[in-house]
C-alpha cells in the first residue's frame, strides 16, 4: 500500500477520538509497527493533534473532524488554490493554518489524488494573485488537452488568441504559460496575470509533431 494511502486510513481509524495501540494499528494495516511509529510521526509534523506515545497508544484530540467527503480531481485542485492564496497572506497566524492544512492534505489525500506539482502553487505577489483565477482551468487544459480561447492584454492592447496550453511555469511572483497559439502558427509565452479573460472554447487537440512543449525547449537549444 502507498504511504499516502496508508496515512490516509490511519486518519480514518483515528476519527473516533479513542486510543489504539500501535500493534492494533499494524495488524489492521498489515505493517510493522515501527512503520506506525514513523507514520504517526509524520502524521503529528503535519499538524494534526495526534496524542499518545509508544507503548500507550495514539488518539486524534481536540479537533473537528469532518464527514467522509469523495472530492474530484477539480475540487481537490480548487481546494489547494485556496489554500495557496491564503498561505500568502500579510496574517502570520492565517498563513501558518494555511501551510499546516496544506501538509494535512497531502498527508492524508490518497497517492490518486495527487498530481505532479500540485503543491507547487506559490502567492506572493499581486501578480501570481491575479493569475490564480486562471490556474485551474489551464492544468486542466494541458492535462485534458484542450484548446483555450484567450483575451490577452499586451503591448499593442487587447490581442484575442486560440491556443493550445502546452506548460504552465512559476517564477517566484509571475505565471507564464506556454503555448501554441492557432491564430498567429507559433509558439508564444503569456503571462498569465495579463490575461483579461480565458475560457474554453469547445475544442481539443492530440500532441502534434511541432507543436509540443519538447518541440519549443528543442527550438530554443538549437545551434
Amino acid at each position: 500500500m502507498p504511504r499516502k494511502d496508508r496515512l490516509f486510513d490511519l486518519v480514518q481509524i483515528l476519527r473516533d477520538g479513542r486510543l489504539h495501540r500501535a500493534a492494533d494499528l499494524g495488524a489492521r494495516l498489515g505493517v510493522s509497527v515501527r512503520t506506525v511509529w514513523r507514520d504517526m510521526g509524520a502524521l503529528a509534523a503535519s499538524g494534526l493533534p495526534v496524542e499518545g506515545a509508544r507503548g500507550i497508544g495514539y488518539r486524534l484530540r481536540d479537533t473537528t473532524m469532518l464527514p467522509p467527503m469523495a472530492l474530484t480531481r477539480d475540487e481537490i485542485e480548487a481546494l489547494r488554490l485556496g489554500i495557496a492564496l491564503v498561505a500568502g497572506a500579510s496574517d502570520p497566524a492565517s498563513a501558518r493554518a494555511a501551510a499546516t492544512l496544506r501538509a494535512k492534505i497531502s498527508a492524508a489525500a490518497p497517492s490518486r489524488a495527487e498530481e505532479p506539482g500540485s503543491d507547487s502553487f506559490v502567492f506572493a505577489s499581486a501578480e501570481a494573485a491575479r493569475a490564480a483565477p486562471h490556474l485551474a482551468l489551464i492544468r486542466r487544459a494541458i492535462r485534458d488537452h484542450l484548446t483555450l480561447a484567450l483575451v490577452y492584454r499586451g503591448q499593442g492592447g487587447a490581442q484575442e488568441h486560440r491556443l493550445r496550453p502546452l506548460h504552465l511555469d512559476n517564477w517566484g511572483q509571475v505565471w507564464t504559460l506556454t503555448s501554441w497559439s492557432e491564430t498567429t502558427g507559433d509558439f508564444r509565452i503569456f503571462r498569465v496575470d495579463q490575461m483579461e479573460s480565458l475560457g474554453p472554447d469547445g475544442g481539443a487537440f492530440l500532441p502534434e509533431a511541432g507543436k509540443t512543449a519538447e518541440d519549443y525547449l528543442a527550438r530554443l537549444v538549437a545551434p
